[in-house]
């Protein structure tokens, strides 16, 4: 966090979280979104409330606005989101717009399927597997 908003959120992978081994520099903004994830987890928030500051190509915020409107137990394909943002035909790229979300988890990249409902492309923690759990959590039909 900035202090004002949160600009990211660090998802482990492999067991290391990237910025293991930095000093912890707390804010209430950056306290506030890690009582909303713990939450989420917990199964009590369906909808994160924290500011967010998204810095990208004009592609990639219309992007992420698009993943920010999906609501809780709901899913997109990368299709579906290419045509929301005038790139009809261009899932690759937004799969690519995807893969760089600042800030996975707070924005629902994990919602976005396959045009035929897989589990597919996700780059935080295990990969696939916890894009399936997340979903799981959430309760979204889906294929591996």
């Amino acid at each position: 966090s900035d202090g004002e908003a949160v600009t990211a959120v660090a998802v482990e992978h492999n067991g290391v979280l990237p910025h293991d081994g930095l000093a912890f520099d707390s804010n209430a903004v950056a306290d506030e979104a890690v009582a909303q994830l713990l939450d989420y987890f917990s199964g009590f928030r369906r909808r994160f409330t924290v500011p967010l500051l998204h810095r990208g190509t004009p592609f990639q915020v219309a992007v992420w606005q698009e993943l920010a409107a999906i609501p809780w137990g709901h899913s997109s394909t990368y299709g579906l989101i290419a045509s929301a943002v005038g790139r009809r035909g261009s899932g690759r790229a937004v799969g690519g717009a995807i893969a760089m979300n600042p800030t996975p988890l707070l924005v629902g990249c994990h919602r976005v399927l396959s045009a035929d409902g897989r589990a597919t492309g996700w780059s935080w923690g295990q990969g696939v597997r916890t894009k399936s759990w997340l979903l799981g959590l959430e309760r979204i039909p889906h294929e591996l």
